[in-house]
């Protein structure tokens, strides 16, 4: 029981880690060319705030980066592990 739960700690780390590290890499890099006040939002009167730009632009790069990372760890499995889960479902 503590081995799995300690896979199961080590699989967020080795997830959330360095999707964490690759959003800010990435909101560095596409605000340092992209200000959101000129950002064109199709005439809506409410405006987001610069900082609501920043917020919800890390939240989706880091989602996108938690979903590669999780990808990567899936593949990485070796067969015989993923052949046991499969006999036991």
């Amino acid at each position: 029981m503590k081995n799995l739960e300690s896979s199961k700690l080590r699989n967020a780390a080795l997830i959330l880690w360095p999707s964490f590290l690759a959003a800010c890499l990435l909101e560095a890099l596409v605000f340092a060319v992209v200000d959101p006040s000129e950002l064109n939002w199709s005439g809506h009167e409410s405006l987001p705030t610069r900082q609501g730009v920043y917020t919800v632009a890390f939240f989706l790069f880091w989602s996108i980066s938690m979903a590669c990372c999780s990808l990567v760890l899936w593949l990485s499995k070796p067969e015989h592990q993923v052949n046991r889960q499969e006999l036991s479902d």
